[in-house]
């Protein structure tokens, strides 16, 4: 009788469960059996493994094999067994010492000729198997750049299991061909699923050095609104914006990540974590250091929002876009149960799905951009006579946006039109993005020097009471606050949204804490209400 171990891991959601893999021979009629809760791709693996021992030179035992992946209550799914299952069968027939697998972990995919091919989720399967104690992992070559990322675990990349054989029996390693450079690589396709393309708008989106194409300084007035990303950009508020067709929202809105401080290392594991299991992590790019952006159609279903889908549960458009932004063109013609299942994610941080295979949990801390029209036809304004809406049609429009939706939005603008003279004006457009990317990395790191120490990175994640008893604003400053407090133009978590985004606002303009004028801007943003300030921090007047 022969045995042997080693180990692979498991990813439920964005989170790794290391399982060892266990292979058994006995004397009996030649068999293959795969216990542990595979899934469909992962019982495939029994004919993969089989071929690719064959075509690498080995020799596949005739005796009753069991395979077993424990632990046993753990669902597995997919093709990243393969490696571990392929060397711990070989490790039972002593065609490689058992005692050098015990300490491996292997994860990938292995093709009929002995290919290893890569998987998606290398980057929180590795990050699982460091938490784990393990130091040792074996991850296909093409995916190997991606697994150095996590500290203090030795990563050996090989590309075919003929390869792997040698090293872990100290023979010569072969010599594999490589690829044409010329063409694309074969292999990393298993690093993408199909329909995830930049068309979807389910991409990362460059900072403003790298992405020269969207600049502030094309967007022509829009004073306010400009005034309102920028905030946004400083304390990640969430922002609406209304206004009529063409007056620039989704420019202003593709040009919000550009400003954006650039991702700290914590930060960007935990991306590029998500973008990995989603399958959209960029080639040749493995670790993601600018604010992602996503932009889903308003025809996405729940699962494509909120995450999801049949099988195993896959990242929506709020994980996707976590640590950066997600934006919502024409939200009123989102579905209003799509809309409503995001104030959950708002509030948390993170999304929790449940479904019948497991309870999954993917982060969801993203900085939300709305935009909608006033109306069906969308010239409907105060100063503007031209639209032919009843009003019980506007009232119909308006009333998509569910009242809990946009109270968890700090920052609401009315975007008006731009007008002839703005636009044949010399010199109309307003700051570049490199400046205002400037004042809001000042921003943040005012901020995060104030909350040094505490779990919190932006104004917009601190409590209430947080801001009510440890950071107080100047004596005086929260009268107005208060005052629409009672009259109920603000509820309690709108008065709390008001001190954060006035704390922003204070960090903007090099303040130690919110004065009047602050919480002004603040209310003038959060209710759209003229509070006699001008709409304008700083440097920015």
């Amino acid at each position: 009788m022969g045995f042997a171990r080693t180990c692979s891991v498991a990813l439920v959601g964005v989170e790794g469960v290391v399982v060892e893999v266990q292979a058994d021979l006995e004397p009996g009629v030649a068999a293959f059996t795969l216990v542990g809760l595979p899934d469909k791709s992962l019982t495939e693996s029994r004919d993969r493994v089989r071929a690719a021992v064959v075509n690498s030179g080995g020799e596949w035992p005739q005796k009753k094999l069991t395979v077993g992946l424990s632990p046993a209550s753990v669902p597995k799914a997919g093709s990243g067994f393969d490696l571990a299952i392929a060397c711990s069968v070989l490790g039972a027939a002593e065609r490689i010492d058992p005692r050098v697998l015990a300490d491996l972990v292997m994860i990938g995919e292995l093709g009929l000729d002995g290919r290893v091919r890569p998987v998606r989720g290398i980057l929180p399967a590795v990050l699982a198997a460091a938490d784990a104690g393990y130091e040792q992992v074996v991850v296909p070559e093409c995916a190997a750049a991606e697994a150095s990322l996590v500290p203090g675990v030795s990563v050996l990349g090989i590309r075919s299991l003929r390869q792997l054989i040698a090293v872990l029996t100290d023979e010569p390693v072969p010599e594999e061909q490589t690829e044409d450079p010329e063409r694309p690589d074969p292999l990393l396709s298993g690093l993408r699923l199909p329909g995830t393309g930049a068309a979807t708008g389910m991409h990362t989106f460059g900072a403003a050095h790298q992405d020269q194409g969207h600049d502030l300084a094309d967007v022509v007035g829009q004073r306010s609104a400009r005034t309102a990303v920028e905030v946004a950009a400083a304390g990640a508020h969430h922002l609406f914006l209304e206004g009529p067709p063409g007056a620039g929202k989704t420019m202003l809105a593709e040009r919000l990540p550009s400003i954006l401080p650039p991702l700290d290392r914590q930060a960007s594991l935990e991306v590029t974590a998500v973008h990995s299991v989603a399958g959209l992590l960029p080639p040749g790019k493995p670790l993601i250091g600018t604010a992602p952006y996503c932009a889903p159609h308003h025809s996405a279903t729940m699962q494509a929002l909120v995450g999801g889908g049949p099988g195993t549960a896959r990242p929506g458009a709020v994980s996707l876009s976590h640590r950066g932004v997600l934006f919502l063109d024409e939200t009123p013609e989102f579905s209003s149960k799509v809309l409503d299942a995001l104030r959950q994610p708002l509030e948390a941080g993170h999304v929790i799905i449940a479904r019948s295979a497991g309870v999954v949990c993917f982060p969801a801390r993203f900085l939300m951009v709305l935009a909608a029209n006033p109306c069906p036809c969308g010239r409907f304004s105060q100063t503007n006579e031209q639209c032919e809406c009843p009003p019980a049609a506007i009232r119909r429009y308006q009333a998509r946006l569910s009242g809990p939706l946009l109270d968890r939005v700090d920052l609401r603008v009315e975007v008006d039109r731009v007008t002839r003279g703005e636009l044949s004006a010399s010199g109309a457009g307003g700051e570049a993005t490199v400046r205002v990317a400037d004042r809001v990395r000042a921003a943040r790191e005012r901020a995060a020097a104030r909350l040094a120490g505490t779990p919190w990175r932006t104004n917009s994640e601190i409590p209430g009471r947080e801001l009510r008893s440890r950071w107080r604003a100047a004596p005086g400053a929260l009268d107005d606050a208060e005052r629409s407090l009672e009259r109920g133009v603000l509820s309690a978590r709108g008065l709390d949204r008001v001190l954060r985004v006035a704390w922003t606002v204070a960090d903007l303009s090099g303040h130690d804490r919110p004065d009047a004028t602050d919480v002004a801007l603040a209310l003038q943003l959060r209710t759209g209400v003229p509070r006699g300030v001008p709409m304008a921090i700083g440097a920015a007047v």
